[in-house]
């Protein structure tokens, strides 16, 4: 039995470091400024700050990727979940998205993070600091709507300059 603990453990190593050999492409596309959230928003410092501690890693083209992104297969699970939040919502494409689409993601905000679906429990645990306070989700929710509303109140020619 010793043996097969062994053999077994010695197999574990060298498929762990086998696969340190297969990289997902961890990117930060280039960010055109005229298209973020900030340039396109009527975004307060204090949402924007929220934004950046809380959603950017995930939810932008200016992920800070920590170490742990270096090592299978964690790499392979985080590279997969950004890629997945970026399609989802870019703080930096969205001025790619129209006005029923930003209005929309707006939405889709507030209800994910007052129902504790974002920022993800296990971003929290590795980032203390995303964590958000009922403070930050009222203050959140209370833009996104004061921002959806100025979108759709806004005439269709004047939202897409």
């Amino acid at each position: 039995m010793k043996r097969f603990l062994k053999w077994t453990g010695i197999g574990l190593i060298v498929v762990l470091v086998i696969i340190q050999a297969i990289r997902p492409a961890r990117t930060n596309p280039p960010v055109d400024e005229s298209k973020t959230l900030q340039a396109r928003s009527n975004i307060t410092p204090e949402i924007s700050a929220i934004f950046e501690r809380s959603c950017k890693d995930c939810h932008s083209s200016r992920t800070v990727w920590p170490w742990y992104s270096q090592v299978a297969p964690v790499s392979w699970l985080l590279t997969s979940d950004v890629n997945g939040a970026r399609r989802q919502f870019s703080l930096s494409e969205w001025g790619s998205y129209d006005t029923k689409k930003q209005a929309r993601k707006l939405q889709d905000i507030c209800e994910q993070v007052e129902q504790g679906e974002m920022p993800l429990g296990i971003y929290v645990a590795l980032h203390p600091v995303a964590k958000l306070s009922d403070a930050d989700k009222q203050a959140l929710c209370a833009w996104t709507k004061q921002e959806s509303d100025r979108l759709l109140a806004q005439p269709q020619s004047a939202v897409s300059q």
